[in-house]
Order: structure tokens, then sequence, then C-alpha cells
């Protein structure tokens, strides 16, 4: 077989509903709805129009003076807003100019071609698994039944010390899959990094794939994630994340709009500059090769004197960039993950992520110096305009509840303006998903300026903490 980085056609010539061994193929993802075909998202006229209309409101609103006249009144009695007034309005002003950016470049991004039959890579598919139940067993099915050629494929499950029957239903999949699934079992838990260590370290694709035990793949998601690796200069191809279970509740519901607007609008523009800043660990493709480079830092990464035993996809990715490879992210790999359904599950999903987000934020600071000129100069401004919204968002917040006292009026414009932004928001949501929860995008920001705003904070007090926050 030529080597993967030759240019071959495209093509699919597997016979539908065929799986590799011969099984029936697992029960269909949940559905997607209104979700355009691969290869890219169809423009709307008036889906266009309204955005650009909506960039420009903003525009509007962050220089037109008017909108912050409340505070300015108040800013005439106290001389020490005004070093929380200026600065906040300097970054408003920063942010709408990143904003409109992000638009501009979100409605030029395609998705890569997927990898054809002929030229697709061997590849391996890597699940870590602890306390998991029988949904790794969908997992491993998912990936097992994808199209991809026989022969090129594997699929390595680590169970990480599991205390329920997660490994029996690990066993029965093997069994359903033999010559494919290749079961692994720690006597005792010792972390997902050495779990995917493990996997990394066994593999024998080109390619290797990290999916959550929680997870379900796409049947073409392997195919698609395989395609950007024609490219030599790329080492890692994010897949898009949604939610699973998005039908349990109100809060996976939430969640869904979220996740749809980080992968689609973020992870796009960030894939414009060959940029993306963290590849899932739900869904990720690795050229093997680069990874078994980094594999010995990453595996014994610390941070203030402490192991790091979360935020492992974030901190490969930014192994992956300092080596000097591109990351990339394809939006026709598509998975669907189990997304907490609890407030207090919530609460530690994203304690673990925020606490990841400070972590990696620092060591990327030293990595960005490493990347090509262009894209060095637009994560310079990305995430200085992206990481400054904390100290804003806290500061202003303290203004405006001392404003609050005295004009309770100013709470009203405040839901108002929440409101309007979070709706212009969902109107990204939209371009990809015709979907009715665009109302819950509206729901989140609520949701979240009432109940998660101690989140940061916290994760900043507590960031040395190695609890996984997974259980």
């Amino acid at each position: 077989m030529a080597t993967f980085a030759a240019e071959s056609g495209l093509g699919v010539s597997m016979v539908p509903g065929r799986t590799l061994s011969g099984a029936e193929p697992p029960a269909p993802a949940p559905e997607r709805e209104g979700l355009p075909p691969a290869g890219g998202a169809r423009t709307d006229w008036w889906l266009t129009v309204l955005i650009v209309a909506g960039v420009l409101v903003v525009g509007y609103e962050v220089f037109h003076q008017q909108a912050f006249d409340p505070v300015l009144l108040a800013l005439d009695e106290h001389q020490w807003m005004k070093f929380i007034v200026r600065p906040s309005m300097l970054w408003a002003v920063m942010g709408t100019i990143l904003l409109a950016f992000r638009t501009v470049v979100w409605m030029r991004y395609r998705p890569f071609p997927s990898a054809s039959f002929e030229e697709a890579p061997s590849l391996t598919v890597i699940i870590p698994a602890y306390n998991e139940g029988a949904m790794v067993r969908q997992s491993i099915r998912s990936a097992a039944t994808a199209r991809y050629p026989q022969g090129r494929l594997e699929v390595i499950v680590v169970d990480d010390g599991s205390r329920d029957d997660t490994w029996q239903h690990i066993e029965a999949a093997a069994a359903e899959f033999p010559g494919i699934v290749t079961p692994i079992r720690f006597d005792r838990n010792r972390g997902k990094r050495d779990a995917l260590a493990e996997g990394f370290t066994r593999a024998r694709g080109e390619i290797v794939v990290t999916v959550d035990s929680d997870s379900v793949i796409e049947a073409g998601a392997l195919l698609a994630l395989a395609g950007p690796f024609r490219d030599p200069s790329i080492g890692a191809v994010a897949g898009k994340v949604l939610v699973y279970n998005r039908r349990a509740g109100v809060i996976p519901r939430m969640l869904h709009v979220r996740y749809v607007l980080s992968f689609d609008l973020l992870r796009a523009v960030e894939s414009s500059y060959r940029t993306v800043y963290c590849c899932p660990g739900a869904l990720t493709a690795y050229r093997i090769a680069v990874v078994r480079q980094v594999l010995p830092q990453w595996s014994t990464q610390r941070f203030l004197g402490v192991a790091c035993t979360y935020g492992e996809d974030r901190a490969l990715t930014n192994s992956i960039l300092h080596a000097g490879f591109h990351t990339v992210y394809q939006n026709s790999a598509v998975v669907h993950t189990v997304a907490p359904e609890s407030y207090t599950r919530l609460c530690k999903m994203f304690l673990r992520w925020d606490r990841s987000y400070i972590r990696e934020e620092i060591r990327f600071q030293k990595i960005v110096w490493k990347r090509p000129p262009l894209a060095r100069a637009i994560a310079l401004c990305e995430r200085l305009i992206t990481d400054l919204r904390y100290p804003v968002n806290y500061a202003v917040l303290f203004l405006l509840v001392y404003v609050g006292l005295k004009e309770p009026l100013v709470w009203l414009r405040l839901m108002a303006v929440i409101g309007v932004m979070s709706f212009f928001n969902t109107l990204y949501f939209l371009r990809s998903e015709r979907s009715i929860d665009f109302l819950y995008g509206i729901a989140y920001a609520y949701f979240s300026f009432f109940t998660l705003f101690w989140i940061f904070p916290y994760a900043l007090v507590t960031v040395r903490a190695r609890s996984w926050l997974t259980r």
C-alpha cells in the first residue's frame, strides 16, 4: 500500500450496512436533527444576513455611548470605577473585532475530504474505560463496525481497574469482534493517562483515534478523521462532539447547543490557522509517530509540583503543537457522548475543564512562539482577548452589583442584553442544526450567569487538585 501522505482518489466501495466481522451493526446513533450532510454546511442567505446584521448591532452598541449611560453616570460620582469601566470598554471593542473575524472565517470553513478505502492508513482506536458498565460495549461496537477497510482497523480497550461489570462487557465485545478488539485490564486504577499511554504503546496503526468509553461514533467518523493526514504537517485532528443523551433533561439539551457552538464555530475558526487548542478526548485522531515522540513528557506531566491527572486531551494537544505539528478540526467526524444530567455532575465536569484550561493556557504562552508567523499572530490576539474575559467579567459583575443597588433597572437592562446576545449566538447554532433546541442555548446563558459564575474562581484556587471529578 502506498504511503498515506500520497494523494489518491476518494470514493467509498463498502456495501452499506456491512460490518468487518459480519455481525449485525449496532443501533444507529441518536438522530442528528437538521444537520447538513458531510462536506460542508449549506449557508441560507437569511441566516447570513441575520448574523452579519447581528455583528453590526453588537458593534453599534459597543461604540454607542448610551449603552453605558447608567455606569457612566455612576463614574462621575466614583472615580475609582474608571479602573473597571475603561479597560472593560476597550475589551468590548476588541471582542467585537474578534467576533467579526470569527464570523468571516467560520462562514468559509469546509471539512477536509474523507479518506477513501484505497488510501486509508492502518488505524487503531483506543478506548480507556473506568466503571462505565454496559455503555462501554456500545462504544466498542460503534468503533468495530465503523466503515473502514478490513485488516487495517484494530480496537484496543483498556479497563483502568474498574470495580463494576465493565470488564465483563469488554470481554463480551472482544468475543463478538475477534481479531479486531484487544482487551487490556489493569489490576488497579492507574488513571486515564496511563490507560491511554498503554494503548499508544501497543497500537499498530499509523493513526490512533481516542474515543471515550461513554461515547458512540458515527459510521463514517474514522474515514473522515483519516482524511486530513494526507498533509504530513498535521499531527492531530479533532472530531465533532454532540450530546448522546440530549433528550434526558434540560441540562443535556443546553449542553448540546453549547457543544455545537464550541465545535462548529470556535474549533472551525481555530482550524483555519491550524491551531485547534483542545482536541477532545471523546474523539480525536493522532499521528502515532508524533504521539510517541511526545509520550514520555506527556505521560509524566507535572504542574506546580503535582502530577497531572486530568485534562489529558488539552495537554496532548499542546505537546503536539510544541513538537511543531498542526492541529485541525473535521466536522464530518462525529461522536455522540453522554453529558451530565445533574447540576452536581455538571459542576464537576466544568471544574475539571477549567483547571486544565488554566494549566494549559499558561503552557501555551510558551508554545505559541513556535507557531508559524500568521498562526502565532492570530493565536496571540485570540488568546489575549479570550483570557481577559475572566477578569473583565468579574470586575463588571462587581460593578453592576454596586450600581444595581442604587439603580435596580440596571439589572433589567442586563437581563435584556443577555437575552439578545444569547439569541444572536443561536444563529450560529441554527446554521449547523435546524432545531428548536436553539431556545435551550438562550436558557443556558441565564443558567450559567446565575449558577456557574463560581466555577472558574474556585478552579483557580484549587488548580493543584488531582481528583478526576468524573464520578
